[in-house]
């Protein structure tokens, strides 16, 4: 049981339909209802970025959600795990590639 409350982060790219369709709005939304801590992005491409702290069962939980989004349509996720940020404490929007 423990282990499904480990903190874990993602960083995420995701391809599809995800600019110019609330996609950061409701990422931001979405991380925050769950408590989650992070950032999200859009890329030059047009994909969007994103990196999510948190139990891995709600990274899931937010990533199905933000599938089911209207308007959304994603069609490829790139997940890798790295290192969890022990300072990270909200869930913010950025704006192309601010640091």
């Amino acid at each position: 049981m423990a282990e499904q409350n480990k903190t874990t982060r993602w960083h995420v790219i995701v391809s599809g339909q995800v600019q110019h369709v609330g996609f950061r709005y409701s990422a931001c939304y979405l991380a925050r209802g769950l408590c989650l801590t992070g950032w999200v992005d859009n890329l030059p491409d047009g994909r969007a970025e994103l990196e999510v702290q948190g139990p891995a069962a709600l990274l899931h939980r937010l990533l199905l959600q933000l599938k089911s989004r209207p308007y959304v349509r994603i069609t490829e996720l790139e997940i890798r795990e790295i290192e969890p940020l022990p300072c990270d404490r909200a869930f913010e929007i950025r704006d192309c590639g601010e640091t």
